[in-house]
């Protein structure tokens, strides 16, 4: 009630002030300076006010009665959507149970280092060169970086970049003439990411690209665990908006590289662009050994080229073994669709869920310390700032006392008979029973943990 009579008093304010911001008409004997500096007000507001339902009238449509005069100087004019509209995607994380193997991680590192060199390049209105970002990426990752990663960066995200073959670019001391072609690399931005009239890649837009890069990586990761899940015995779909971590038998390290996007050449008719090209050419002119090695390296080269395989390494469909011979076939099936159920539970489970069931999984341990902890002090109630830095110096895991307080309160919540939480004024205490057997406390703890576990 108290809360009601509060917002009606806040109320009435509001009304009080709305009634004192409207101002009255011009008293017929008010003096000529006091009437001028009225109606000069009174104009100040009407402007406030058109100028107010002007910007409405620019994010929304006109009324009916509009003459249609002002709409396509409000289109004209029409802001950006806001901030929490146009980088919404930067808020919206991948569930850290979905792992990239390390070729993946290496790549999204690689694709960081290039758009941080090539936004400083852009902004400068300095043309993007190969060379130029292969320097840079190398200085900062101390790792290899050649033609083949930006084809991997390409096919990853498509349109990050634009590719061209250019040639009459400035090269300064690296070897490289200025007639010679070179590809280069130019960020692809929308119309409204300009400053000062060009295109400009601010660091909003570098964040959101990488978040994007990520983002693809996963789903790539994604295809490959589908298909793994299809081929499993009985065959499993999870959809992947619900998707928190993978297969425990799916081997992340064993997705299949990437293979390059085909990058742009140099308009060249005479050069030798493929393994068969300079078998056929040298042929008659090496040596049989080195003939030999050019024809496998043609040969691995024509089966990468064929394509990617679509899903990773797939367990075979499950053969019944010997020790389940006499077992029927009915049951093995249930036992493989509870199984899965479980794992598809597994896979789903949201974060603040498993992060409930790893507490749970530590309170059995923790019972007995914070039994221990109240016998060795001899009372009946502590505060929980006691509570909780006795408890986190007892306990075999380093614990800040904010975490340690998330247990006891979890201990309250399931066995309310044996600890209880009472605020008295302005301290907080937990008071416990020792009367209680410890042994079937740790069992209670242990079964609401399994029941969890099976949800």
């Amino acid at each position: 009630q108290e809360d009601l009579a509060g917002l009606r008093c806040r109320l009435r304010r509001v009304k009080a002030l709305a009634q004192l911001a409207q101002l009255p008409p011009v008293p017929a004997g008010a003096s000529h300076n006091l009437r001028s500096r009225l109606e000069q007000a009174r104009q100040l507001e009407l402007r406030i006010r058109e100028k107010k339902a002007g910007s409405g009238a620019t994010l929304g449509a006109g009324p009916s009665g509009d003459t249609g005069v002002a709409a396509p100087a409000a289109e004209a004019g029409s802001e950006k959507p806001p901030a929490y509209q146009r980088f919404h995607t930067l808020a919206q994380d991948l569930p850290p149970g979905l792992t990239l193997p390390y070729k993946f991680k290496v790549l999204a590192e690689m694709f960081r280092s290039v758009d941080t060199i090539a936004g400083m390049l852009f902004n400068r209105a300095e043309t993007i060169t190969f060379a130029k970002v292969k320097q840079g990426v190398q200085d900062m990752m101390r790792k290899q970086f050649e033609e083949r990663h930006v084809g991997q960066i390409k096919a990853v995200y498509p349109t990050s970049y634009r590719l061209r073959q250019e040639k009459n670019i400035p090269a300064f001391g690296n070897g490289v003439k200025k007639s010679d072609y070179q590809l280069t690399l130019e960020p692809v931005l929308g119309e409204e990411e300009k400053a000062d009239g060009r295109p400009h890649l601010s660091a909003s837009r570098l964040l959101e690209r990488r978040k994007e890069f990520n983002r693809n990586l996963v789903n790539i990761v994604k295809q490959h665990h589908k298909a793994f899940l299809a081929a499993l015995s009985p065959p499993m779909v999870v959809p992947e908006e619900k998707l928190t971590r993978w297969h425990p038998r799916f081997n992340v390290d064993e997705v299949p590289d990437i293979s390059p996007a085909e990058l742009p050449r140099p308009p060249q008719e005479d050069r030798l662009t493929t393994a068969q090209e300079v078998l056929s050419t040298a042929r008659g002119m090496l040596t049989p050994k080195m003939e030999k090695a050019l024809a496998n390296l043609a040969l691995r080269t024509a089966e990468a080229g064929a394509g990617e395989p679509v899903a990773s390494k797939v367990p075979s469909p499950a053969s019944t073994s010997s020790a389940l011979k006499g077992v029927s076939q009915a049951l093995l099936e249930r036992i493989r669709a509870k199984e899965a159920q479980k794992l598809q539970a597994l896979m789903t489970r949201e974060p603040q869920q498993e992060e409930r069931l790893a507490m749970l999984g530590r309170l059995p341990a923790m019972a007995r310390i914070l039994r221990n902890v109240f016998v060795a002090e001899k009372k009946q109630a502590l505060t929980m700032e006691v509570a909780c830095a006795r408890m986190a110096d007892s306990y075999d895991v380093q614990m800040p006392p904010g975490e340690m307080e998330k247990h006891l309160r979890l201990f309250a919540e399931l066995l309310p008979d044996w600890v209880g939480i009472h605020a008295v004024r302005t301290d907080t205490y937990i008071k416990l029973d020792k009367g209680k057997d410890l042994g079937l406390v740790t069992e209670r703890l242990t079964r609401a943990a399994k029941e969890a576990e099976a949800l």
